[in-house]
């Protein structure tokens, strides 16, 4: 079973994990809708998902920005605080540290979470990632 992971992404404080059922759990979440995949290496991202080239350079140099291409949610991550933890990993699903439709409660979350990172950031509720939909030659914002 991986560990649920407590730490503050690039863009909220949020839960990290490889197990996506335990994730769900957790947040008391429909199994129906997907987790983001976070990656901090384009390698690693390039052998999951194949991205259409007209997207490759918007992908690379992207901030704080979701990415949605045939129903897979995924964010290439920058932030070197955010990519460090990522990186051994290969990849993480990530999702913010919440129940579904509620807001961060740091009880709730200390308590569910196996390991806690906390840096000189804190911990806090922050805005969400801007998300675009891609295909093979259009792009399309959705938040």
């Amino acid at each position: 079973m991986d560990k649920i992971i407590l730490a503050q992404t690039d863009t909220t404080v949020g839960f990290l994990s490889q197990d996506a059922s335990r994730l769900e759990e957790i947040k008391m979440r429909n199994g129906n809708k997907p987790f983001l995949k976070v990656y901090a290496e384009l390698k690693i991202l390039r052998s999951d998902i194949r991205i259409p080239p007209i997207h490759k350079h918007r992908i690379r140099h992207s901030r704080k920005t979701t990415f949605v291409l045939k129903n897979q949610a995924f964010r290439f991550v920058s932030d070197l605080e955010h990519a460090c933890l990522i990186k051994p990993y290969g990849w993480l699903f990530s999702t913010s540290a919440n129940k579904s439709g509620e807001h961060y409660n740091p009880d709730f979350c200390y308590h569910v979470s196996d390991i806690i990172v906390e840096d000189y950031r804190g911990l806090s509720e922050k805005s969400a990632s801007k998300i675009f939909k891609l295909n093979s030659k259009h792009l399309k914002q959705l938040r």
